[in-house]
């Protein structure tokens, strides 16, 4: 009898049970995993690269030994000759199961490529980047006055720009001579002035006028993606926009599970520091090549990020922020030599800034997003909310603010999820059901048409419905409680409660069928009981973190609330509202900010004052421990009800009428949802 190993799938999160010999693409098919293979596994197309990774899980419950795949074979080996393989990267299709492992699929070996939907958002911004271009006319050397090029330089920039102090590096040396002499002594110097530097620096410099402008990019570093803005440091215009999942997810989905990884595998933390810089190389490069501008130009970067991303980047062990009293190693902010942290891609003096940290678990992205909607100059109360792996959110006016972070974890974006997968072509985002048939249309990521539509079935040919992702998946939820399909606790009705015969059994529990394509080798799109769980665990982390500030604040009720992330940008209010993620308030006091914190980074990269600003701020924010404090666990118990097992939504109640239903008992309430009406 064949022994049989657990593979597991990163990002899916897929993973299944296999006899040692099975081939890892084969093992990702059967799964339904998107690894991609032109060649039917002859070792030719190399689209089926994957990486393992090896050490202890504790997030997936299981150790990968050094030998859990089979050794390098010859058809690995001459692709690598030929043709070039990243070192640690497999083919799916000559690695075989040989022990307990966990694969990533890199975004260039996935069929349905990443949508990254953390786009720009149009804002006004007064321009003052920290570094400027600068044209001046140098002093020719003579005999009579032998002071060196760079000193002229210098005094040419004091003269002609007022701008006194300037420092350049070994690299601006090496270049200076032959450039002062090509352009005839005029010469265009990029110029670095930081906010709180002793001196300005020579970034670059240019022979004559340098009309081709010059970069930066504000990038969000966050625990499952990495989005980046290319903006033009003249007026900035963001030129591109563009994201790619972290490939630190292979470690662990969440915050505390990387944290975990670096605890248990010596080393650990070098390996996901390597992983989230080389990516940010390849972001760097693809976002300059979409830009079709020289990466040489990007002089400046800006981050933001979690603490625990925060201190990876930096090459920061983050084992302290795996335990109480979470003691960051600084909360300021940083500014960086683009060498400091390996950023080959851009230019080798550039400069990093990274915004502070409000604390040990709300780092620079909740910082960011104070930057951007702040709720310290709000007339109002107002609830910001950054939902993703781990949600960010401060509520506060003019005179206090609060904030906290919230351990919502990965199903909001589609991971943990049986039919999840993340935002990509074929992905189910928007879903309604009809209140009457319990009949459900729904349209994916690509097309602009609903299920049921003429067209359809064509525009979706080339994607397939291959599964849903985060937004689909919460309005999912939703629809199936405002359809008498979900009761109030969570549970899902079967086929006699609810009326339909889409309600399919499996196991002790029920399922919702939304999509089946299995007649013609496609997927079967359910949700389960155990997705229903992993949203009322997400949602109720969110709604309690929200509800602990509101506690510290003293009130019941918020003047308005701001959705910010990718969520913000992809949900329904009334969704949000229904499902209880969010606490009650009139709809039309709901907004989305789209990706704040990284309209907070572009604000920091575009006008060096808001670097001052926001560092003043963060001092000013109180911040509430979600993880020591009490309220959040009973907070946490009544919001896993949906909406609520307590509060009353009197707000969501004039729009919206849920079915009073019970499935506890089998039969006990066999009309289901039908007394439900729907006003909205």
């Amino acid at each position: 009898m064949s022994t049989e190993h657990l593979v597991i799938f990163t990002p899916s999160g897929k993973r299944g049970h296999f006899s040692a010999g099975t081939p890892i693409l084969t093992a990702a098919r059967q799964l339904g995993v998107d690894l991609d293979s032109v060649c039917g596994g002859r070792g030719i197309c190399s689209k089926c690269q994957i990486t393992p990774s090896y050490g202890e899980f504790s997030k997936h419950g299981v150790t990968v030994a050094d030998d859990a795949l089979s050794e390098w074979n010859k058809v690995e080996q001459r692709y690598k000759d030929k043709r070039g393989l990243i070192d640690g990267r497999r083919l799916g299709c000559q690695a075989t199961v040989q022990g307990d492992i966990v694969i990533d699929v890199p975004p260039e070996s996935q069929v349905h490529k990443q949508v990254v939907r953390k786009a720009a958002t149009a804002r006004t911004i007064i321009m003052d980047p920290a570094t400027h271009l600068y044209f001046v006319q140098v002093e020719e050397p003579d005999m009579h006055s032998p002071t060196g090029d760079l000193e002229r330089l210098q005094r040419a920039l004091k003269t002609q720009w007022d701008i006194d102090g300037i420092r350049a590096d070994a690299a601006i040396l090496r270049k200076l001579q032959p450039i002062l002499r090509k352009g005839k002594w005029q010469i265009t110097v990029a110029v670095h002035q930081g906010h709180n530097d002793a001196h300005s620096r020579i970034i670059d410099v240019w022979s004559g006028l340098h009309e081709g402008g010059i970069y930066g990019l504000a990038i969000d570093l966050g625990s499952t993606t990495i989005a980046a803005h290319l903006c033009d440091l003249a007026d900035g215009s963001v030129k591109a926009s563009s994201g790619i999942m972290n490939p630190q997810i292979r470690f662990g989905e969440d915050l505390m599970s990387r944290v975990s990884y670096a605890m248990m595998n010596p080393g650990g933390d070098r390996e996901m520091t390597k992983a989230v810089r080389v990516a940010i190389n390849e972001l760097t490069q693809e976002i300059a090549k979409e830009a079709e501008i020289d990466p040489w130009l990007i002089v400046e970067n800006v981050f933001v990020c979690n603490p625990v991303m925060h201190h990876l980047l930096l090459g920061i062990d983050p084992v302290e922020l795996g335990q109480a009293p979470f003691a960051l190693t600084t909360s300021e902010s940083l500014s960086l030599d683009a060498r400091d942290l390996e950023l080959t891609a851009m230019n080798s003096s550039g400069r990093i800034y990274i915004l502070p940290c409000i604390a040990g678990h709300v780092g620079a992205d909740a910082a960011a997003v104070a930057l951007s909607e702040e709720p310290n100059k709000s007339e109002d109360l107002v609830l910001v909310v950054d939902v993703g792996t781990n949600a960010e959110i401060l509520l506060g006016d003019k005179t206090r603010v609060l904030a906290c972070s919230s351990p919502t974890g990965p199903a909001f974006e589609g991971a943990q999820i049986s039919s999840g997968q993340r935002a990509a072509p074929g992905a189910i985002e928007r879903i309604e059901i009809d209140a009457e048939t319990k009949e459900p249309r729904f349209r994916v990521i690509g097309s602009d048409l609903w299920s049921n539509e003429d067209g359809f079935a064509e525009v979706t040919a080339v994607s397939g419905i291959t599964g849903i992702c985060g937004s689909g998946i919460i309005e999912a939820v939703a629809e199936m409680r405002m359809a008498g399909l979900l009761d109030p606790s969570g549970l899902i009705g079967s086929a006699e409660q609810t009326g339909t015969a889409r309600c399919i059994p499996e196991g002790r529990t029920n399922a919702y069928l939304i999509h089946d394509a299995s007649a013609d080798g496609g997927p079967t799109i359910t949700v389960t009981q155990g997705d229903i769980r992993a949203i009322q665990l997400a949602k109720s982390a969110l709604y309690a973190g929200a509800r602990l500030l509101m506690d510290e604040m003293g009130v019941e009720t918020v003047d308005r609330i701001v959705l910010a992330g990718a969520f913000g940008a992809h949900i329904s209010t009334k969704h949000a509202m229904v499902l209880g993620m969010i606490p009650d308030a009139p709809l039309d006091k709901v907004s989305s900010a789209g990706n704040a914190a990284g309209t907070g980074a572009r604000i920091a990269l575009c006008n060096k004052a808001s670097r001052v600003e926001i560092e003043r701020t963060v001092v000013e924010i109180t911040k509430v421990e979600t993880a020591i404090e009490p309220k959040f666990q009973e907070h946490f118990v009544a919001a896993s009800a949906i909406p609520h097992a307590t509060a009353t939504f009197p707000e969501l109640s004039k729009i919206v009428d849920l079915p009073a239903v019970s499935f506890n008992t089998a039969g006990s309430n066999k009309e289901g949802g039908r007394r439900r009406k729907r006003r909205g």
